[in-house]
């Protein structure tokens, strides 16, 4: 008698179990990062991230930059930052 009054209590286990893993999931895909649409920051024109030489991350216009640009040796980069 034990098996049969136990046998429909597991079923409403199985399905409370189901039934809120498909409530997760959904929420899950609610708050996907691939179907909500986040508005792109505000781009400033043409800038580019530079270093400076005391190590901060700076954003340069590209029209204050020169065209004649020249590769950095190594031991320019070596000897860059000033500590």
């Amino acid at each position: 008698m034990e098996n049969k009054e136990i046998q429909p209590a597991r079923r409403k286990f199985i399905w409370g179990v189901g039934l809120l893993s498909a409530f997760g999931a959904a929420g899950a895909l609610l708050k996907s990062p691939f179907l909500s649409k986040k508005s792109q920051p505000e781009t400033k024109g043409n800038t580019v991230k530079m270093l400076t030489q005391d190590g901060r991350l700076v954003e340069v216009d590209m029209a204050a930059l020169t065209s004649a640009r020249k590769k950095a040796t190594n031991t320019e980069l070596q000897n860059f930052i000033k500590k």
